[in-house]
């Protein structure tokens, strides 16, 4: 007996090992047969990260992000029998985020920072953003990660979220179609995208819980409509579900928003992860079509299994989900093997984020032709504590560990000005005495990187210096990150910010000599009270790890900018109609129980109604003719530019719009053309213009012209009716505005269009009534 039972074990032994060895491996054209072969526990596993660094969940060493790139923010659960490798993900938006350094490694892993969102955005410039994406790219798959957690495409609700520096606009127009230019360069690589967050991610206030209620007709034409450009022109690998809640259900839960709409009607193929500790009800997040938990936590694959038990999950929803991961996992680099080398070409990418900002840089004053200052310009005044301390990108997921940062001061050297030194003595003692007491400060990933306040020089150096040098710049800088909104205090320049323009300005005009100031911020701030001041204002955002030298290319002519605002810039902040459902100086977090805080205050954190609708950004300022500071698209050039009268035709079933724009001044430049629609009356209430398409030119040499060529599709004319559930596009004249800005129309032509109806779900409707703005004739 003993004989036979030493027999039978020896047998199950060889036909276990016969199994282990002979079991299938994944590949591209065997998922059906690999989620047959898998065990329950293994499914429930493949759905949930392995943890980060200080959250791990005890999954196998193989697993571990820090074992793959160290930094990167997550990793899938491998399955090595089945050969399912652990793929990595890894942020950010402006590159690549993963740690310099290693454990016995003396090399370093540097990357590149790139413009943030705002500044690629304002280049309106497909093609630039495309090479940005590549270049991204190549760094992702150099690093050995497979997909990059980018692009941010959130709308600019109001000019207070935190976050406004990683997303592109308040038009979706802009925002899908530089998304979607960023997507593509990124996968040309061979790796992967995730699209976030998806969707009304707007605030960062309480932001894991928070409910954005919004109308259907909001949700569809300008939250949704950039994402659903993006999903449809460039097939991100995955999208990311955002904290927040939709009409009372958290995104991440949320089967109308991630499967009805993204995967039934946008035809998304790819994967659907939350954001990292997003979601609650980890069984109505595999039902909603959300197939990866990140970055997973140790109660998530028993709360699946829990879900399974009990019928709130089934095996179908599961095998789903688990399908859309390994259809991930089968495109990566990390799956087909592919050697990375850990060594991108960081010198090549210094030439493109420093190309690509200075197309960002935005000019918004230029009196007397104050710019470019050329050669007549040898020794320049620097002032403002970003002068000398560059802010390059926001904090949080979309900061870059890179290897340098290049102030404008160095750039302006690099360009052949010299500075003066005893006001750079000043601010390297102020700005050096500043971080000394902020290191003495307790700091979280989620805080905001603080920078000096400014200091005026007094009175009599002023003068000196006024005379000593030929002109003055002042940069004035704003940070953002993360975790929190930026507070309203910080849309206005401060005491000590107004008396630096209005006194240093004063000294320099006194001696016949000019003055610009330099944005170096991350969001837009108010600028109507001062901007008559100096004698030139640029906008350079923050742009990355070249931006001193991008800026100071663009001062001195060797480059101009040919950027435009993708947002408006309002007088007042209240003059955003989100402003009145928007919380101000709140808490990043709901204030624990006990701590004092008023009604208004507590619902505006547990809840956003989005009253305004559709009318966001320069929607409701050109509809209700509101004045502003500087309007959506404007930009000046260091040239001027003609527009010949547009025409607009239909080519089969497609409406082509062209204009003719010639360089008439004595620089080169480029120009983009902005188109925007006014659709005729119908039954529902609508924006006085909106733009449904922009072109911009090539480089244009004085007296030389380009024909710009616009498609529109006639269903993106069309407004969404919510008792029809559809979009519909009424019949009759569409005028065709072709313009510099949103208010500086060059051309007007019309056209007359037949009626056209395309149904949808009647899905994502508002749990409470909303008292939505409409703009009546």
């Amino acid at each position: 007996m003993k004989k036979q039972l030493l027999g039978l074990a020896t047998l199950i032994c060889a036909l276990t090992a016969s199994t282990q060895i002979t079991a299938q491996q994944l590949q591209a054209d065997n998922i059906d047969e690999i989620i047959q072969s898998m065990t329950l526990d293994e499914k429930v596993h493949l759905l949930v990260g392995t943890g980060m660094p200080g959250v791990a969940i005890g999954m196998p060493v193989i697993g571990a992000t820090r074992s793959l790139v160290p930094g990167a923010a997550g990793t899938t659960y491998p399955i090595p029998r089945l050969g399912i490798p652990a793929i990595v993900l890894s942020d950010g938006p402006a590159g690549l985020r993963i740690d310099p350094k290693r454990d016995f490694y003396s090399k370093t892993y540097y990357c590149t920072w790139f413009p943030i969102g705002t500044c690629l955005s304002s280049s309106w410039n497909t093609n630039l953003v495309q090479m940005v994406g590549k270049a991204i790219g190549e760094e992702v798959r150099d690093y050995g990660a497979d997909v990059l957690l980018a692009p941010a495409n959130n709308i600019h609700r109001n000019p207070l979220c935190g976050r406004n520096f990683e997303y592109y606009s308040e038009d979706p127009l802009l925002s899908g179609n530089i998304a979607a230019a960023y997507i593509l360069g990124i996968q040309s690589n061979g790796v992967g995208t995730s699209l976030k967050h998806f969707a009304f991610n707007n605030q960062e206030t309480n932001r894991m819980g928070n409910d954005a209620r919004v109308s259907q007709r909001a949700a569809r034409e300008i939250y949704l409509k950039g994402f659903e450009i993006a999903v449809k022109k460039a097939q991100p690998w995955t999208v990311m579900s955002s904290y927040n809640k939709i009409n009372g259900t958290y995104t991440a839960e949320c089967y109308d928003l991630l499967t009805t709409i993204l995967r039934d009607e946008w035809g998304f193929k790819g994967a659907v992860m939350t954001d990292w500790f997003g979601g609650k009800n980890r069984s109505a997040g595999v039902m909603a079509g959300n197939d990866m938990i990140q970055p997973g936590l140790p109660f998530d694959p028993d709360s699946i299994k829990a879900g399974l038990t009990d019928g709130r999950i089934t095996m179908e929803a599961l095998n789903r989900n688990v399908r859309h991961v390994l259809d991930l996992i089968v495109k990566t680099p990390r799956f087909k093997k592919q050697s990375y080398s850990s060594d991108p070409d960081l010198k090549a990418h210094a030439k493109v984020t420093r190309e690509a900002a200075t197309e960002g840089i935005t000019l918004l004053k230029n009196d007397n032709a104050t710019l470019p200052f050329g050669k007549r310009i040898k020794n320049v005044a620097v002032y403002g504590s970003t002068s000398y301390d560059i802010l390059a990108g926001g904090s949080g997921s979309g900061s870059v560990n890179t290897s340098y940062t290049v102030s404008l001061i160095e750039g302006l050297r690099n360009n052949g000005y010299t500075s003066d030194t005893a006001i750079l003595e000043s601010y390297r003692k102020f700005i050096n005495d500043f971080k000394r007491e902020q290191s003495k400060k307790q700091t979280s990933w989620f805080s905001t990187p603080a920078h000096a306040d400014e200091f005026v020089p007094v009175a009599d150096s002023l003068t000196l210096q006024a005379q000593r040098c030929d002109a003055a710049i002042i940069t004035i800088g704003r940070n953002a990150g993360e975790g929190s909104d930026r507070k309203a205090e910080l849309f206005y320049l401060n005491d000590n910010e107004r008396k630096l323009i209005t006194d240093i300005t004063a000294a320099f005009h006194k001696e016949g000599k000019q003055v610009v100031v330099l944005l170096n911020i991350d969001g837009v701030i108010e600028t109507a009270s001062w901007k008559d001041i100096p004698d030139a204002i640029l906008l350079p955002w923050q742009c990355g790890q070249e931006g001193g030298n991008s800026m100071a290319d663009v001062i001195s002519g060797n480059r101009y900018p040919s950027g435009k605002l993708p947002m408006t810039f309002p007088i007042e902040l209240d003059d955003h109609y989100s402003s009145k459902n928007f919380v101000k100086d709140a808490p990043s977090v709901r204030p624990t129980i006990g701590q004092k805080e008023s009604g208004e205050q507590r619902n505006l954190i547990d809840y956003t109604n989005y009253e305004e609708g559709i009318y966001v950004g320069y929607r409701y300022f050109d509809s209700f003719k509101k004045n502003v500071s500087y309007p959506f698209g404007y930009g000046m050039s260091y040239t001027t530019f003609e527009y010949s009268e547009p025409s607009v035709k239909m080519n089969g079933n497609t409406i082509e719009v062209s204009v003719s724009v010639t360089n008439t001044g004595k620089a080169v430049g480029k120009e983009i053309a902005e188109v925007y629609v006014t659709a005729p009356k119908g039954k529902i209430d609508k924006p006085a213009q909106e733009l449904k398409a922009f072109a911009k030119t090539r480089e244009l040499k004085p007296g030389e012209s380009e024909t710009l060529s616009m498609t529109i599709h006639p269903i993106d004319l069309a407004s969404f009716n919510e008792n029809q559930s559809a979009w519909i596009l009424d019949a009759g004249k569409y005028t065709f505005k072709v313009g510099a800005s949103s208010r500086d129309i060059k051309g007007v032509t019309t056209v007359k269009l037949n009626g056209m109806k395309q149904k949808v779900h009647n899905v994502l409707k508002p749990v409470e009534k909303l008292n939505t703005l409409v703009c009546r004739p």
